[in-house]
């Protein structure tokens, strides 16, 4: 089911730990990873200062993009559950300046309230 989500494009949970190396030369002094997700090679990755989207593009995976979100210029965003019939959860993101919002579906498993509340206490 794992292999199916991901060709769905449902991101999955990432361990913070493996992700502490990789992502140590971009942290900021007191930064912390609180939570991760992946999405094939991809990441949403929600720190206690900043949401950093990770693009990783090409064959090799060398090219690297990382995206830089301050919890200050989220605007809004909402989430929505999985339902009966729908498989997945959703969770979008308007951040000033921006007229569409970025989105991106999680797994049904997901956590997606607990990632609503983190996201929610860095930017109310």
């Amino acid at each position: 089911m794992a292999l199916f989500d991901k060709l769905m494009g449902n991101a999955s949970s990432v361990n913070i730990d493996e992700l502490s190396a990789e992502f140590a030369p971009i942290l900021v002094q007191g930064e912390v990873i609180e939570s991760a997700f992946a999405v094939f090679r991809d990441k949403w990755v929600f720190t206690n200062k900043r949401l950093i989207l990770l693009d990783i593009q090409g064959l090799t995976g060398s090219k690297r993009e990382y995206m830089t979100i301050p919890y200050r210029s989220v605007d809004r965003f909402c989430i929505e559950t999985a339902g009966t019939l729908d498989d997945d959860c959703e969770m979008k993101i308007w951040i000033k300046g921006m007229a569409e919002p970025l989105e991106k579906e999680f797994k049904r498993n997901t956590d997606i309230k607990g990632l609503q509340r983190a996201l929610a206490s860095h930017i109310l």
